[in-house]
């Protein structure tokens, strides 16, 4: 399901009205009541979360608009799933927690920790399971706003993570994400995070056994303990390891630790095939970086995996019945 809690448009209201704005207007325009803001008790859909967001941006001149808003935000959003994490044992552990239970404020959130391979580094990474994907550059800023307020309440005020990398193109200038984030912006990026250094993820936490444990038996109890489904670990795969072009089934079967007829089979039982998938992420992908950046089509065609601009144009005709140029040149 497409949802997330009220309370991820927290204090929506007091910033737009701040800017000169009517948030009630602009929720409404979104199709979002404006009594279920700021309720973790209400579920809001999460493509018109986004849109608002969208909204806001452009109606009050303010291309930052996520930015500012996760300044007003902190982990409380999250509810019981910020609580159980707030309180583990070790950052590590606090993030194992958001992998496993993020499905408690938005089943349409995947968030993980990757290890990139012959590094001492890791990634936090999240990206919205929505299809079709649309214009969500604020609602990622946003997140990763309040991702950086989490990284520094576990580790510090001053903590700067080492880069942050964002899907689509910068909406200000680029040393205004370097100063807010405190670290090197990396733009057009497969999936939204943070790289880290893994020695800031064994840090330990100041924990509450007793509020760790009731949440985390209420977290339970609520959506269970189950690993995600393998179509979408094989989306997720996918849409990392495009830009090498090393998305063949002998190389997902590799990354996931399964023989490829063992992948094969487990698709199949979720109603899925491997190749259509691939499809389906690359289509994915291409729309977003044809609508939300301005790669120009060889930058387009690395994220892609395609070693041809003419392999990228029959794809589009294909998916959207038309040109990539005249699909984003028609959408805009």
């Amino acid at each position: 399901m497409s949802v997330i809690r009220g309370t991820a448009l927290t204090s929506f209201h007091e910033l737009v009205a701040e800017l000169g704005g009517d948030g009630d207007a602009l929720l409404a325009a979104a199709n979002i009541a404006g009594g279920d803001i700021g309720r973790h008790d209400r579920f809001i859909s999460l493509p018109s979360g986004t849109q608002a967001l969208e909204f806001a941006a452009v109606a009050l001149r303010t291309p930052d608009f996520g930015r500012r808003l996760a300044l007003r935000q902190n982990i409380d959003i999250l509810g019981p799933v910020g609580l159980a994490a707030r309180n583990a044992e070790t950052v590590a552990d606090a993030f194992v927690i958001f992998d496993k239970f993020m499905a408690a404020y938005s089943p349409a959130i995947s968030a993980r920790i990757t290890v990139p391979v012959g590094t001492d580094l890791r990634r936090f990474e999240f990206e919205y399971l929505l299809d079709p994907a649309p214009p969500q550059a604020q609602a990622i800023e946003l997140s990763l706003g309040v991702t950086l307020q989490v990284l520094r309440l576990f580790l510090g005020p001053d903590y700067r993570p080492l880069s942050v990398h964002l899907p689509h193109s910068a909406r200000t200038p680029a040393d205004e994400y370097q100063s807010y984030f405190g670290c090197a912006p990396s733009f057009g990026e497969p999936v939204a995070g943070f790289t880290l250094r893994a020695a800031d993820l064994e840090r330990p936490l100041r924990t509450d056994r007793i509020a760790h444990q009731t949440a985390l038996d209420y977290l339970i109890s609520t959506i269970g303990e189950s690993e995600p489904a393998t179509t979408q670990l094989v989306r997720t795969l996918v849409r990392q390891l495009l830009p090498g072009g090393a998305v063949g089934l002998q190389d997902i079967a590799r990354h996931v630790g399964l023989h490829p007829k063992t992948l094969q089979r487990r698709l199949s039982a979720e109603g899925a095939t491997f190749g259509d998938l691939v499809d389906q992420t690359r289509r994915d992908t291409a729309q977003r970086l044809l609508l939300d950046t301005e790669l120009t089509l060889d930058q387009l065609c690395r994220n892609l995996g395609y070693a041809e601009q003419s392999v990228l144009t029959r794809s589009c005709k294909r998916w959207f019945g038309t040109t990539p140029t005249a699909y984003r040149n028609g959408r805009r």
